[in-house]
């Protein structure tokens, strides 16, 4: 059974997806379900099981770290360059993480037992979940390292490029305590830090809506935590930035 165009079209949208043979496009097809992911969206909570996996096309979804005393801080983004629900491939079936939609869109989602039954199947999904997971491990390690030694400036700075290049656009729909639950820190050091990015004409804030103006002016403002992200993933997924520029 062939995918319309439409249907490819759409699942393309999500990079990994994107860089799959069409036989496996053609047998997974019939198994994917394009759902909504409303801002706020709680996709798993620590320690559910997971049954399915989401490939997003034009969604933002945060894996946060949640404390006893609710405090919690991001660890990771996952946009249509990625997957939520790494636990399944893993094999550990659950995870210690909150997977939250931090901007609304859309996302693919798959059955576990089909997910994995494809990954046994067809070694290339394999080896890109295997370079996809190393990709996210290094975004995990660079957050923590930025977390603890940058400013909440540079800090930002780094969370918006991360959001910026897995969305379609250069817009985001983030409230200011959405983004400070995100970074770990008091809304009030997110409102400064945002304060100047606009006066500087970096971006556009109003009502929760962003609108980044100056990517390059961004890009210097940040730490190199951004740019070590980027060149991995880059290094590892080049799919991205081939269908980026397609």
């Amino acid at each position: 059974m062939e995918i319309t165009v439409p249907e490819r079209a759409s699942l393309q949208q999500n990079h990994i997806l994107a860089a799959l043979p069409s036989d496996a496009l053609v047998r997974l097809n019939p198994h994917m379900e394009k759902v909504p992911l409303p801002l706020g969206k709680v996709i798993y909570e620590s320690g559910d099981t997971l049954r399915n996996v989401y490939f997003p096309t034009d969604a933002i979804v945060s894996l946060l770290y949640v404390m006893e005393s609710g405090a919690s801080a991001e660890i990771a983004v996952v946009g249509n360059e990625g997957m939520v629900g790494m636990a399944l491939f893993m094999g550990g079936e659950s995870t210690p993480s909150r997977a939250i939609v931090q901007s609304c869109g859309h996302a693919y989602r798959l059955s576990g037992p089909r997910f994995k039954e494809e990954v046994n199947r067809h070694t290339e999904l394999l080896q890109l979940m295997l370079r996809y997971t190393q990709a996210l491990i290094t975004q995990m390690a660079q957050t923590a390292v930025c977390n603890r030694h940058h400013t909440i400036d540079q800090q930002l700075c780094r969370w918006l490029l991360l959001s910026l290049d897995r969305l379609p656009s250069n817009h985001l729909t983030m409230t200011q305590e959405l983004i400070a639950n995100m970074l770990g820190v008091r809304r009030e050091g997110v409102t400064e830090a945002a304060g100047k990015l606009q006066k500087l004409g970096v971006i556009a804030y109003n009502r929760g809506h962003i609108t980044v103006l100056d990517r390059p002016r961004l890009e210097q403002m940040s730490c190199e935590c951004y740019a070590v992200v980027k060149k991995e993933t880059d290094r590892l997924l080049p799919y991205i930035a081939k269908n980026k520029n397609k």
